[in-house]
């Protein structure tokens, strides 16, 4: 949120807002106030167009300047067309009213052209980077005379995509006025990438507690005929890990005593200076204690909601706070909406990708297999990556990873074809050969139907024999899978790409060669496609010997591990989806065992006690059993909590290391690619993961997430 916060070492720092005296100027020179002005001047034939098509944040920013008792001036577009307020009408003088609504250099004449006015405004404008000249000379009186002094504060001002569209000016010694603008500016920059529901409401608590150093504050949305809510109160422990952690929701039934309630019902606000607010609706004596009240409504045409800001203390909602707290909550809804809706595009998107995908991958005895697919861009697009594994009739297991190219529907849905045409191929004739010449007449069919000529699609495919660990492999035009080598009488692991005979990509009727190896006890085979070491700017090369290089130094071949470890090994982001299928001869059976915890208070618990009992029987070293618990616990927590679902809890454990995932079937989810990795619990619990094993992720599934740890056993663990 936006407030009055001083600029500190650290940034922004909390401070009450100050009383500001109301001042009117600027009338005797019109008849009119600035206000009435601006709204009754014809702004079709300036670059801003008419009033009614601007953008809801510049609106915003106008009303605030309109309402301010401190001169301010806004110039909006790249030739700086001018609006000003009473109080900076006093500082233009006889150039007011003919400066409103010209461009800048034509209202002000030379004097925009002098030091500290037009050069500084085009600087902020540019960069965005707020300015505080003290003193700047500002030489608009007319006819020569003395030019006028002032502190000039310049800060950009920001449409509803997060992108600068002019430059406010404060002429005064007003420096708690400018840090509240800038902020408000930097509140409308971190709304822009505010992807999810999450995300607004993370941005708001954490800007309206540090910016008005508030003691309450809920930011609430409609949920069907109720609401959900989030509040945050002075002296709650939140450390960064929290800030990146999605915030604990509460339901609300619409209750007409309960002030966020009437003010989304009826999109009124409601300021209370000295009163008892909430006592009729107080949950606990935080809110028994809130004296001074504001109420703001959050509606669109999709949303209802209200954003509430208390103190315990009195404090005067003065004219100009009120307007500044409606400009903010309009730029609040305007965000939750968009959020909303990417929500559901997401929400629709996910469940299209991960319904081609496998929901679960075989079990072998002494195989083990795990899968990752993370989407690209921005999360909101099926795409065309896919993996596959799946047994055939002769019981060997068939492994498939494949990219069709392009991130729409279009992609998603060719790959759908491939993926489904792959299993029906391999299961009638399982040969590599074979089955990629059957996909190859598919896509040059798909091709000639649509009269697209430009499907593209990579495809490495195998097949496993258990029985001896041997692998036959074909590439249509796909990179080459990773080989890790375990290492043997205490030598290090080491990693190579797998030597395939390259063949062309599907639908150019090519031929295709097998190569083979055997995947001895402990090695392990990684599938990936080229998202996992593509990156702008960088040689192909340089991201497939990272690649390489991050599974030879990876302490353990576990799938799970291994997939994550893809996932992360070239340093920078990519547009591309990302999807790994790995493959790992155990060196021995491991043992396993699930259980089911239902949603209510005492799942973790009752987990803490199966686990302990079994990994006892299993003679675990008892500082991996604690530890261990302790994860498990926080995971199971996080799941219920989050999710709102049942979790399944599995537990693995060979001669090298335990394995432990806890699955929920939630929806909610981290959508954006940096993100998910980060645990849905408490910062407390993030902590714990990353302390005390050896490694841990998550994995988006068709239902819902996984959580997972691994923690080496004695001789295997890290240094």
């Amino acid at each position: 949120m936006v407030g009055s916060g001083g600029m500190g070492p650290g940034g922004l720092r909390p401070s009450a807002i100050s009383a500001l005296p109301v001042q009117a100027v600027g009338a005797e020179h019109t008849g009119k106030g600035c206000a009435a002005l601006v709204h009754a001047f014809d702004w079709s034939g300036t670059s801003l167009g008419p009033m009614i098509g601007w953008d809801p944040a510049v609106r915003a920013a106008v009303e605030l300047m309109l309402a301010s008792p401190v001169p301010m001036m806004l110039t909006c577009g790249d030739d700086f067309v001018v609006l000003y307020n009473d109080a900076y009408a006093e500082v233009l003088h006889a150039l007011h009213p003919t400066a409103l609504g010209r461009p800048a250099a034509e209202a002000f004449g030379a004097a925009w052209r002098q030091p500290g006015m037009g050069d500084a405004i085009a600087e902020v404008y540019r960069t965005g980077r707020a300015v505080l000249e003290p003193e700047s000379e500002v030489p608009v009186t007319p006819g020569g005379t003395e030019p006028a002094f002032y502190t000039q504060g310049y800060s950009a001002v920001r449409d509803s995509r997060g992108e600068i569209t002019g430059v406010l000016t404060v002429a005064a010694e007003t420096t708690q006025v400018i840090h509240r603008l800038h902020s408000l500016g930097e509140l409308t920059a971190r709304l822009a990438g505010a992807l999810t529901i999450d995300d607004v409401t993370r941005v708001v608590l954490a800007y309206a507690m540090a910016s008005f150093d508030l003691d309450h504050c809920v930011l609430a949305v409609d949920d069907g005929l109720a609401y959900r809510y989030v509040r945050r109160i002075r002296g709650e422990m939140l450390d960064e890990a929290d800030e990146r952690l999605p915030p604990v929701w509460r339901r609300i039934g619409a209750d007409p005593a309960a002030p966020l309630v009437v003010a989304a019902e009826s999109g009124r606000a409601s300021f209370v200076a000295d009163g008892e607010p909430l006592r009729e609706v107080a949950t606990d004596r935080h809110e028994r204690r809130i004296r001074a009240l504001a109420v703001l409504p959050l509606r669109t045409p999709s949303l209802r909601g209200a954003l509430t800001m208390g103190f315990r203390h009195a404090h005067a909602w003065l004219p100009a706070e009120r307007a500044l707290l409606k400009a903010a909550a309009e730029l609040v809804a305007q965000a939750a909406e968009r959020a909303r809706r990417f929500e559901a595009q997401h929400g629709t998107a996910q469940l299209l990708q991960r319904s081609m995908l496998p929901e679960h991958l075989p079990e072998l005895d002494t195989f083990r297999i795990a899968a990752r697919y993370d989407v690209g861009v921005d999360g909101n697009a099926a795409g065309g990556d896919f993996y596959d594994a799946f047994h055939l009739l002769d019981g060997r297991l068939a492994m498939v990873l494949g990219d069709v190219a392009g991130h729409d529907v279009r992609a998603a849905a060719v790959m759908g074809q491939v993926r489904a045409a792959l299993r029906a191929l391999a299961l009638t004739d399982p040969a590599p050969p074979s089955v990629l010449a059957g996909l190859d007449r598919l896509v040059g069919s798909l091709g000639a139907e649509s009269r697209n000529e430009e499907i593209f699609v990579t495809v490495v495919y195998g097949v496993l024999d258990p029985t001896d660990g041997s692998i036959t492999l074909a590439s249509a035009g796909h990179p080459p899978p990773v080989l890790r080598r375990a290492g043997q009488g205490g030598e290090g692991a080491t990693a190579e790409l797998v030597k395939v005979p390259p063949g062309a990509p599907l639908g150019l009727g090519g031929r295709w060669q097998t190569g083979s190896l055997v995947l001895e006890p402990g090695d392990t085979i990684l599938m990936f496609s080229d998202g996992v070491v593509e990156r702008r700017g960088r040689p192909l090369n340089d991201g497939m010997d990272a690649l390489v290089a991050a599974a030879a130094a990876s302490p353990s071949g576990d799938p799970r591990n291994m997939c994550a470890l893809a996932t992360a090994a070239v340093p920078g982001t990519t547009d591309d989806d990302v999807a790994v299928l790995v493959v790992e001869h155990a060196l021995a059976m491991s043992r396993s065992a699930t259980m089911q915890v239902a949603a209510e208070p005492t799942g973790p618990s009752r987990v803490r006690q199966w686990m302990t009992t079994r990994l006892r029987e299993w003679s675990v070293p008892e500082p991996v059993i604690g530890a261990a618990i302790l994860c498990t616990s926080e995971l199971t927590t996080n799941a219920l909590l989050h999710a709102g679902t049942p979790a399944q809890v599995h537990i693995d454990l060979n001669a090298e290391r335990l394995l432990v995932s806890v699955a929920d079937t939630g929806t909610r989810g981290s959508v954006i690619r940096a993100q998910t990795d980060t645990l849905a619990s408490r910062g407390r619990g993030l902590g714990l993961i990353e302390e005390l094993s050896d490694s841990w992720g998550t994995d988006p599934t068709v239902r819902g997430s996984t959580v997972w740890f691994e923690m080496l056993l004695a001789g295997n663990a890290r240094a």
